[in-house]
């Protein structure tokens, strides 16, 4: 009996362990504030220091552009930029004929009556 219990063992051991359950996508960051799109305080500065001839407009020239280049970068890493408008459209296509079929799929179930389902 005991080499029974050793052979069973042997083979726990030999059975590669259970594949991990895939990873969990994270979800994306969350969208930046409203103002951080923004561009007009900035310019607004410019142009108070321009009024007042202070030596302030490079630095707020600078901000500026760097934000400029910040929502560049961010609009480049947006999902689907590179996809054309004639790909979208194919794509939402594909996914609303999905879901038609979907609901038809889902009638037709209901309809078999294999399920109960519960009434509201």
């Amino acid at each position: 009996m005991a080499s029974g219990g050793s052979a069973a063992a042997a083979r726990a051991a030999e059975e590669p362990p259970p594949p991990e359950p895939p990873a969990e996508q994270k979800p994306p960051p969350p969208p930046p504030a409203q103002e951080e799109f923004s561009f007009l305080p900035l310019v607004h500065d410019i142009i108070k220091c321009m009024d007042k001839d202070s030596q302030d407009v490079h630095q707020v020239l600078n901000e500026l552009k760097n934000k400029f280049q910040e929502m560049r970068k961010l609009i480049s890493s947006m999902p689907g930029i590179g996809v054309s408008p004639e790909q979208q459209q194919q794509q939402l296509q594909n996914l609303q004929e999905q879901v038609r079929t979907k609901n038809e799929l889902l009638q037709k179930y209901k309809s078999l009556c294999m399920f109960e389902i519960p009434k509201e």
